[in-house]
């Protein structure tokens, strides 16, 4: 019989951890595994997973991102609730597979409450940062200690990663498994329409240069200094438009900086689109201005396209970025340094290109049927190393 996978992540809106879930949920091979996917309420992909996969996606109703005590400890008992049924269904074992730093941390307490002999962990970044306060960061990497300790094996998406969760003591480093965030390259790389269609479609001039920003509104991406930069780039490249596609909590106050800056006739939100690939052919530069990441899914997105980038130097966003060779990274918070090379690569058209061709050669890396088939060969490793599987 199969093994049964269960897949939990806490809220299925339009990223690339979301996106990358429901794949691997999806393209499992089913004569070794029989594949769920659990997840709160309230994202936009939840329609699309409920279509997809039928009685095999649950909603759990109180996993929600915000720490709320109440909520949390109600979602904690459904979660063991669930999967202590779920093993009195199944007289062979059972993987939980957690995503995201709410769902890894209750649904691997849940697991290890209901008795689930495998536990896996993704890192598609932490939900920790250098930017929070204090006790907030400490608490987080305290629970992420406390996990790990009922952790079987963990996933990460960059080496950066890797790297700071060996610094702070979580989990035991050979337990420790990299496994890149995929993408479709195929379906990036080759192009099914005419970029100057999509500007129209866009309201954006053929012969203007566009930058362009893929990313959800939420304080990790930091989308105002996206704005903030554009307004710089504008006194130099006037001609330049600027877009991002995505959508979020900040929305108003990404709105409001549009409008004070007087920008507005050459920026646009064009909210939560599914045609990314055809908005980054349409685009001459992709830019990132994201405070943490793991390893940001754009990045590869924009290198299958063949666009330069000019993003933040954090966490993983180096080991698909190589600064000077296939675009700019510049830290965090450096809207000014942002700006300056996005002026200097929407000056320069040839080096643009070069820097273009080179992200278009170091893609394959960042294949998502090798993320598929990493995890896979994972799982057979861990069943056999626990004696669950002949």
């Amino acid at each position: 019989m199969p093994v049964k996978i269960i897949h939990i992540i806490t809220k299925l809106e339009l990223g690339g951890a979301q996106q990358n879930t429901i794949f691997t949920v999806t393209n499992l091979n089913r004569s070794l595994f029989h594949p769920m996917l659990w997840s709160g309420p309230g994202g936009i992909l939840t329609e699309e997973a409920e279509k997809t996969l039928g009685p095999d996606f649950k909603l759990v109703p109180h996993l929600f991102r915000e720490i709320n005590p109440k909520n949390d400890f109600f979602s904690l008992l459904e979660l063991t609730r669930m999967l202590t049924a779920e093993k009195k269904l199944s007289a062979d074992p059972i993987i939980i597979h957690t995503h995201s730093s709410k769902a890894g941390i209750l649904g691997r307490i849940a697991a290890w409450l209901a008795g689930i002999p495998l536990v896996i962990h993704t890192f598609h970044g932490f939900g920790f940062n250098d930017f929070q306060a204090v006790p907030v960061r400490t608490a987080y990497i305290l629970a992420e200690k406390i996990t790990g300790w009922v952790t079987d094996g963990f996933i990460f998406v960059s080496r950066a990663n890797m790297d700071k969760a060996r610094e702070l003591g979580i989990g035991n480093p050979s337990q420790y498994n990299l496994i890149r965030s995929g993408i479709d390259v195929a379906s990036f790389r080759n192009r099914t329409t005419n970029g100057n269609a999509t500007r129209r479609n866009l309201g954006v001039s053929e012969q203007g240069k566009l930058v362009t920003m893929v990313a959800c509104f939420k304080p990790q991406k930091n989308p105002v200094d996206f704005v903030r930069a554009a307004q710089l780039v504008l006194k130099e490249v006037p001609e330049a438009y600027f877009i991002i596609a995505g959508d979020g909590e900040l929305r108003a106050e990404v709105e409001a900086a549009v409008q004070e800056l007087g920008i507005k006739d050459r920026f646009k939100l064009l909210g939560w689109r599914r045609d990314i690939p055809e908005i980054l052919w349409a685009s001459d530069l992709l830019v990132l201005t994201s405070l943490w990441e793991g390893l940001p899914r754009v990045f590869p997105q924009a290198m299958a396209a063949g666009l330069a980038i000019v993003g933040t130097r954090v966490d993983g966003g180096t080991e698909a970025v190589v600064d000077g060779e296939n675009g700019y990274l510049l830290p965090p918070r450096d809207y000014q340094g942002i700006a300056r090379r996005v002026i200097e690569l929407l000056k320069d058209d040839d080096k643009r290109a070069k820097m273009g061709k080179k992200g278009s050669e170091l893609v394959p890396a960042f294949d998502i049927w090798k993320m598929v088939r990493d995890q896979e060969a994972l799982y057979q490793r861990l069943l056999k190393e626990k004696k669950l599987w002949q």
